[in-house]
């Protein structure tokens, strides 16, 4: 049976992304993405929830995400949902939901351009593109 683990986040970096390595020498490089939802109450009360997404990039994508973005950067990044879980040092089991890049596109006008993991050739800047240009 088919199935489709796939996600879109657009959003601002919520913190300047954090770099590091494997044991196996490979890069791995992560990041916070906040999202913004308005809503009006049934009071006709205006309110904003945010959403905070854990972005995990790997290999040359990861080198590029740490020298490209930056705190307060929109953003809009695609790949897959994982959930890391993991035993801390008191004993305890943890978990986190993470979205797996493997394409990331710089939206604001500093410095906009295309990442991907699967192309390389889609590294290089690209054309500006408008939040208001995404058709969804």
């Amino acid at each position: 049976m088919p199935s489709l683990n796939k996600v879109t986040v657009i959003g601002n970096v919520g913190n300047d992304p954090e770099m590091r390595f494997t044991p196996n020498g490979r890069p791995v490089t992560s990041f916070s993405v906040a999202t913004n939802w308005m809503y009006t109450t049934p009071d006709g009360e205006r309110k904003q929830e945010t959403e905070w997404f854990n972005i995990v990039a790997w290999n040359k994508l990861a080198e590029q995400c740490n020298q490209f973005l930056g705190k307060g950067r929109l953003v809009y990044a695609e790949g897959r949902i994982h959930t890391r879980n993991w035993e801390g040092q008191d004993g305890q089991q943890h978990s986190r939901i993470e979205v797996i890049a493997n394409r990331v596109i710089f939206l604001d006008r500093r410095q906009s351009g295309t990442l991907s993991e699967d192309k390389p050739e889609d590294t290089s800047p690209a054309e500006f593109v408008e939040p208001d240009d995404i058709p969804f």
